[in-house]
């Protein structure tokens, strides 16, 4: 792991989960399995703490462990899953775009937990949706838990592996640390729930001393049953999510080269095999062009012989983004995700090179791609560069690293430096919101309203704006670095595959 990424992870795992964590989790990345007691005497917390944070860790699949010959357990960080936290907010946002609001919750609250089970998950966002809705109305389970089946249908959330079953018997000793299993057919099938009910809101401190109260007397009186999906536990699929931004990516990518009607019978050849074919295939599975044609998205007015044409010119397109496998029965076509994959990095390596270097080296760069390899005369001849800019140019892409997870780490410092610098005011601004929150809920009077907003006076009020331009635009920095960093990662990955 390069210095940039191990940055990187200290800061994504300070953020989420502050100090004690990522204390850990950075002594972990850098010093590889290790085990328990040795965590605590190197690091020099209390093994309570070691012991807490690894179990978030755990909890979030941050950390593995694994049960040595001796019987001594090691734990080990999972550096790459660390460097997925900075796609969280992109998980969240294309889990809206597909599944709504309910849909954006489900998935928030998993990431958030870790792993939750679908009846406390159905429950939470149940409640949370009631909160933003018109007094009178609630968000029913049912409803929840609909989305969450077809976000479990579509793959985008998956069963988590579980401690097997015949363990705990007082003949044979438990393991030092359980081996968890999970049978691949049941990795997506969501367990038969009778959830009836509908989301809580809030309520006031006294109201809610008097339901504890009544709870703890009525639970004294009968035993608590586990629910009954007790020890089925849910986490985000994120390979799924990559499946899905690759697609994307592919889709908007054919768009810009030949026009919306191909890319969304590409769109359509994608998600018909987004289930059937495995996120790291280098190929779809063939589709005749009657089954394109029949799912085709309702409205989408093109007739058969239409498609066949779009199809041949697709499958005729030097990029091969599509394939034919065969002519029968009006041919089989496939889409070509490595090919796809190295033609969108090729793009992306282009534009780095031109936004940083200029045109005449994104020319030199693009006759190295296609000739693979040039001595320095040879450059100069087919750039038509003179020798001397020429072998500048060439010394300034050896001595640049095109794309570093450098820069990721230092939007996230400069964010968390604009937070710092304006903490004072940012608590200010968040205890006038909760007062503002407690007294809407009272029923107060806007000249009451209008009272407390007048804590923060107008130059504050102007400072948190400018805050919050500033976050956003780092943020949006953030996730566009992360999307060059996504692309490059996929075609580097679907190479390593290729036989």
């Amino acid at each position: 792991m390069t210095q940039a990424e191990l940055k990187l992870c200290s800061l994504l795992l300070r953020e989420y989960f502050g100090d004690i964590v990522e204390t850990i989790g950075t002594f972990l990345i850098r010093s590889g399995p290790q085990p328990l007691r040795l965590i605590a005497a190197d690091t020099g917390l209390l093994l309570d703490q070691v012991k807490k944070a690894l179990c978030v860790l755990i909890q979030h699949n941050l950390v593995g462990y694994q049960v040595q010959k001796r019987g001594l357990v090691e734990y080990e960080a999972r550096c790459r899953r660390v460097l997925r936290i900075l796609r969280y907010p992109r998980y969240i946002y294309t889990a809206k775009s597909l599944y709504g609001d309910t849909g954006e919750l489900l998935v928030e609250e998993l990431l958030l937990n870790g792993h939750m089970s679908m009846s406390a998950l159905v429950r939470k966002v149940a409640d949370r949706l009631t909160e933003t809705m018109e007094d009178g109305k609630t968000m029913d389970y049912s409803e929840v838990a609909n989305t969450f089946v077809r976000l479990a249908d579509t793959h985008f959330v998956q069963r988590c592996p579980l401690v097997p079953e015949g363990l705990d018997t007082p003949t044979v000793p438990p393991p030092p640390a359980p081996t968890l299993v999970l049978n691949e057919k049941d990795m997506y099938v969501v367990p038969r729930l009778n959830l009836v009910g509908k989301g809580k809101r809030r309520r006031s401190c006294e109201e809610e001393d008097g339901e504890h109260q009544a709870k703890k007397q009525k639970q004294d009186g009968e035993s608590t049953e586990p629910p009954p999906d007790d020890g089925i536990y849910w986490q985000v699929n994120i390979d799924r999510f990559h499946q899905h931004f690759r697609d994307q990516a592919i889709v908007s990518a054919i768009a810009n080269r030949m026009d919306q009607t191909s890319s969304e019978i590409v769109r359509t050849m994608l998600r018909m095999s987004e289930v059937t074919t495995s996120s790291n295939a280098p190929y779809t599975q063939p589709l005749s062009s009657n089954e394109i044609f029949r799912s085709l998205p309702a409205g989408y007015n093109i007739g058969k012989q239409v498609l066949d044409q779009y199809l041949t010119l697709l499958a005729d397109d030097p990029l091969e983004f599509v394939g034919k496998a065969r002519d029968s029965g009006g041919g089989m076509f496939t889409v070509n995700l490595h090919k796809a994959l190295a033609s969108l990095a090729t793009a992306t390596l282009e534009s780095i090179v031109e936004e940083r270097f200029g045109s005449r080296c994104a020319r030199i760069f693009r006759l190295l791609l296609r000739k693979k390899h040039l001595e320095q005369k040879q450059v100069e001849d087919f750039a038509m560069i003179p020798a001397k800019e020429a072998k500048d140019m060439l010394y300034r892409m050896l001595s640049e690293n095109l794309v570093v997870l450098q820069s990721v780490a230092n939007l996230m410092e400069r964010r968390q430096y604009e937070s710092r610098e304006n903490k004072r005011l940012l608590e200010k601004s968040q205890r006038v919101e909760a007062i503002l929150a407690s007294l809407q809920a009272t029923g107060a009077g806007d000249t009451q309203l209008q009272d407390i907003e007048e804590m923060i006076t107008g130059p504050e009020r102007h400072q948190l704006d400018t805050l919050k331009r500033n976050v956003n635009k780092l943020d949006a920095s953030e996730t566009q670095v992360d999307e060059t960093i996504f692309v490059l990662e996929s075609f580097i990955e679907s190479t390593v595959r290729q036989p």
